[in-house]
């Protein structure tokens, strides 16, 4: 997918357009995470992963080749820039927002795990010289420190 302009100009007011569309959902992500509801981020998730597929592959192509925006009007070039700035703000926003969710969660499941294992009743296992061992603890719980 690309976006079809006719001219530098066109390109320019279309990117405007894209990025200021995908810093607005990515702010109401980066604010329901914020509230603590990333049931609500889901929401318009398809279209949010749309446009920074098209925002990235068209960030691609202009790195790739200026010159398809070097013909637009310069103020229109600096509103692109400025334009830019603000998502690039608003990433960094929803980068922390999704961190802090992600520590709050990591924390949770690490606490109910500690509760259940002391909360179990301590494994019957045998030892090496077949007599009947309660030193070790038999838990059935796994953690995956990247999830």
């Amino acid at each position: 997918m690309a976006i079809a302009a006719t001219d530098p100009t066109d390109r320019v007011e279309q990117l405007i357009l894209l990025t200021e569309r995908l810093t607005e959902l990515v702010a109401e992500q980066a604010q329901a995470f914020e509230q603590r509801r990333p049931q609500d981020a889901a929401a318009k998730m398809e279209e949010t992963g749309r446009l920074a597929n098209l925002y990235r592959h068209e960030s691609t192509r202009v790195r790739a080749d200026p010159s398809l925006v070097a013909g637009a009007p310069a103020p229109l070039r600096t509103r692109l820039v400025r334009a830019t700035e603000a998502f690039d703000a608003v990433l960094a926003r929803q980068g922390r927002a999704i961190e802090a969710s992600r520590t709050v969660t990591e924390g949770l499941v690490r606490a109910i795990a500690d509760e259940v294992a002391r909360n179990r009743s301590k494994g019957v296992a045998y030892g090496a010289n077949g007599v009947a061992s309660t030193t070790g603890t038999a838990t059935a719980i796994t953690l995956n420190r990247r999830a």
